[in-house]
């Protein structure tokens, strides 16, 4: 069985520059012509394309990008077996840019291409062709799908991916060291052609540099490039396509290039000597000048390390390095002498810290300098042989006796002469003085050693022809003991004997002191003076180790008699001069126990044997000050004043109004109203404006009538009301209007239960129901009451 099929041709034309390029997808079938290809079309549901017999079948076609002719550029022609020729058939094109890019002759089936392709924006394009019968408008054949292809052109130069590269290098690298890689990329097709394939070439940067022509590689290409002599270098790197051939379009970009420093160059002195001057009288660590050693290097491949190797002032001087400016400073170690010596001359070196290895054979990275110093002579202050004095002078000697002598001579050549002062705010009372031309320091008032043992005075030396330039020493001043005090008791001795004391008691033990120095110990003697050595009823014993006891003489002494006895004692010393002193030990006689504890001292106590002691006297003073404060606070009492009562009397019974709005003031404010006019009406003070509120001044106050005895209460009522109402000084707020008045000669009288109470009969209330209807709810409540009763 043969299955017939209906299909379309597509045909192609080919040879012309501007006309597409078609890729078949089998081989050709022979005796068939080269220039006409056919896309057969069948009708099944898969839209197989299959090859039928004098036929080419295809599934894509190429077009070229970038068409730059005047008309539409030709894709190809649609043709359906169907198509007799006459018209009946209308062939349309649908998918990617029909009708917008691709545009087909409905009665031809020509494509067309409206506008320039670009690959790189989209390269492949997918549509569907078919022919319709035109006036049923149904489709003759199945739709097709094809594909066209833009084929690519060399329309894209490479692009790097960075305008400006930087990169940097050690200086002194060697040949091939790589640098940086530089990158361009081609938008073109990289699978067709060679219009994507980029060639790197170097433009400008030779002989320095060299580039990998494939992978962008930038090296070194010169030996031992130094940073010294040239530190940026600007290479320009060409990437060009077609794989550099002729015709190519390119791109290029620029690479900064920086050698990076390393240790290569040694420090220099720019000079072999160095001359400084420094005067004598330059203090110590003061600078005396600066040197510095050159280096080509930068940053820590230049710090540089100073120190002096030789030279005769090696002790004299320092050197040091300023870490910001690199120079090494040359300080004075100790004080400078021109008599002694004017000139010095050191050796300096100055030395890398960072030293490179890989470049000691360029030499020893330091170097070294003579540096001469020549010292200048100053008018310089006298010079004392000792930086202090110390000396010595016993304190009895007379007055302008010389202690010793200080010497100080002017260290200049001039030798100029030298005059002596004690400088006074060392010496404030004057005690010693000096000889202004040879330096003896004598005293000038006694001396005490017991008062002040050493004086610290200072002497002052200067030149008679400029007294500006002075000099000071202290002197040290100890002044000598000599035995000029007498040994006295090391405190005040008063002490006791019982009445019933037996001889040979001691009652007291003694002990001395002496203001004096002895080198050797102070060694004192006791006696009794020669008055009281035979009369006394004491007796002294000298313990030879500087205390002595006194003891009883007699047994029993009486207090009535003598009461208190004075004993004096001789203390000396063993020193020379000796020195001795009487003192007095006071006893007295004390009533004592059995076991020798003292009871009481005073004569007068067995006289009044009744006599209060301190604790009663205390006590009852105590007392008194209790007593006292009772008696003030009773009186404080009494005095304070009492309180009025809110209710004078019984018989002032009123009404009592309390505000409590904002206004108000509490239950004592009693100034928002005036209560006495509750009593009496006709007493209102027209005139008197309210203290709770601010007064209005825009209307005054309008006067109404007063009431007519006898007026009705209705009446009165009504006319006030009326008032408060037509009033437009009224408060807009609450306010006490007074209806309090019930007028003369009323039937009912006062209607006040206050005043029922003190009647004493029954009352009638039966005319209440005759006042109307107003009353009739007091009249049903007092007519039940009186049934009550009756009941």
């Amino acid at each position: 069985m043969m299955r017939t099929y209906h299909c379309f041709w597509l045909l192609f034309w080919a040879g012309q520059p501007h006309q597409s390029f078609l890729t078949p997808l089998s081989k050709r079938t022979s005796g068939f012509p080269e220039k006409e290809k056919v896309l057969v079309l069948s009708g099944n549901s898969r839209r197989d394309l299959h090859r039928s017999k004098r036929s080419w079948m295809w599934n894509q076609f190429f077009l070229l990008e970038e068409y730059t002719g005047t008309d539409y550029q030709y894709v190809g022609k649609l043709h359906s077996d169907q198509d007799k020729g006459d018209g009946s058939l209308k062939y349309i094109l649908s998918g990617d840019g029909a009708g917008d890019l691709f545009i087909i002759n409905e009665n031809t089936g020509d494509i067309q291409a409206t506008k320039r392709l670009d690959r790189e924006e989209k390269p492949v394009y997918i549509l569907r062709a078919q022919a319709i019968n035109r006036r049923t408008g149904r489709p003759v054949e199945p739709e097709s799908e094809f594909i066209i292809k833009i084929h690519d052109i060399n329309d894209n130069e490479p692009m790097f991916t960075k305008d400006v590269y930087n990169a940097s290098i050690p200086e002194m690298s060697d040949v091939g060291t790589f640098v940086v890689q530089v990158t361009a990329t081609d938008a073109d097709d990289p699978t067709y052609g060679n219009s994507a394939k980029v060639v790197y070439s170097i433009l400008q940067g030779q002989p320095y540099f060299s580039v990998e022509s494939e992978t962008g590689i930038i090296k070194t290409a010169l030996l031992n490039m130094d940073r010294e002599n040239r530190e940026q270098y600007q290479v320009v790197i060409q990437a060009k396509d077609m794989g550099g051939q002729m015709g190519g379009l390119s791109g290029t970009t620029t690479v900064n290039i920086t050698l990076t420093d390393v240790n290569d160059n040694p420090p220099r002195f720019p000079q072999s000597t160095y001359q400084f001057r420094a005067p004598e009288s330059m203090p110590p660590d003061s600078p005396v000048g600066r040197i510095k050693a050159n280096d080509a290097d930068v940053d820590e491949n230049a710090e540089i390390e100073y120190s002096i190797t030789e030279g005769d002032g090696y002790d004299m001087f320092g050197i040091t390095t300023d870490k910001d400016t690199q120079e090494g400073i040359i300080t004075v170690k100790k004080a400078l002498d021109f008599e002694n010596k004017n000139l010095y001359i050191l050796k300096v070196e100055a030395t890398n810290t960072h030293v490179d290895p890989r470049f000691l054979y360029l030499g020893p990275f330091k170097d070294s300098a003579t540096v001469r110093i020549q010292v200048e002579d100053v008018d310089e202050p006298p010079v004392f042989s000792r930086p202090a004095y110390i000396m010595e002078v016993k304190e009895d000697v007379p007055i302008n006796s010389v202690i010793g002598t200080v010497t100080a001579q002017d260290p200049d050549a001039a030798k100029n002469p030298v005059k002596y002062s004690v400088d006074r705010h060392t010496d404030m009372d004057r005690v010693f003085n000096i000889n202004s031309g040879n330096g003896s320091i004598f005293t000038s008032k006694p001396l005490d050693r017991e008062t002040l043992l050493w004086h610290n005075i200072t002497v002052i030396a200067a030149e008679i022809n400029n007294p500006k330039q002075s000099s000071r020493v202290p002197v040290f001043i100890k002044v000598l003991d000599v035995n000029d005090n007498a040994p006295e008791f090391a405190m005040f001795y008063e002490t006791f004997v019982c009445e019933n004391a037996k001889a040979e008691q001691l009652i007291q033990t003694l002990s001395a002191v002496d203001k004096d120095d002895s080198y050797s110990g102070h060694q004192f003697s006791f006696s009794l003076a020669p008055e009281a050595a035979s009369s006394s009823n004491f007796t002294l014993q000298d313990n030879r180790d500087n205390t002595a006891g006194i003891f009883t003489r007699k047994t029993r002494y009486n207090r009535h008699e003598i009461s208190t006895y004075f004993l004096p004692v001789v203390i000396s010393d063993n020193d020379y001069p000796i020195q001795s002193s009487t003192e007095t030990v006071t006893i007295r006689v004390c009533a004592c126990d059995h076991r020798g504890k003292m009871l009481s001292c005073n004569a007068e106590a067995l006289i009044h044997p009744t006599g209060l002691s301190t604790g009663a006297l205390i006590a009852i003073l105590l007392c008194i000050i209790i007593l006292l404060i009772t008696v003030v606070l009773f009186a404080a009492l009494r005095r304070q004043r009492k309180k009025e009562p809110l209710i004078i009397s019984k018989e002032d019974i009123r009404d009592n109004i309390v505000s409590y709005n904002d206004e108000g003031g509490g239950e004592e404010d009693t100034q928002a109203f005036d209560i006495g006019t509750l009593r009496n009406p006709e007493a209102i003070d027209d005139n008197k404006l309210r203290r709770d509120i601010v007064p209005e001044t825009l209307f005054m106050p309008r006067r109404t009538a007063t009431a007519r005895d006898n007026t009705d209460v209705r009446d009165f009522i009504n006319q006030r009301l009326k008032e408060n109402d037509t009033d437009p000084t009224a408060p807009p707020y609450d306010s006490l209007a007074t209806y309090a008045y019930e007028g003369n000669g009323s039937v009912a009288e006062s209607l006040s239960s206050l005043e029922s109470v003190t009647t004493d009969g029954d009352q009638d209330y039966d005319y209440l129901s005759d006042w109307g209807p107003r009353f009739k709810k007091l009249a049903d409540m007092y007519g039940a009451m009186d049934s009550d009763k009756d009941s």
